[in-house]
């Protein structure tokens, strides 16, 4: 028992949260995704690298068969 406060409190802070306006700063969210973009894209560049290599060993493979 006891649930009932606390369940009232968490709705409470969830609803401030919600429909709060905090002022989001647009202007950094979009250079933390711009970055996060680029970061994404060289680790994709590393992982195609590395995909050509496992490709190569898997034909040579092929002709010991």
């Amino acid at each position: 028992m006891g649930r009932g406060r606390a369940k009232a409190k968490q709705t409470k802070v969830a609803r401030e949260l919600k429909y709060a306006s905090s002022g989001t700063d647009l202007d950094a969210l979009q250079a933390e995704l711009a970055q996060s973009s680029t970061q994404a894209s060289a680790s994709s560049s590393d992982s195609e690298s590395a995909d050509d290599t496992t490709y190569e060993y898997d034909e040579d493979n092929e002709d010991n068969d």
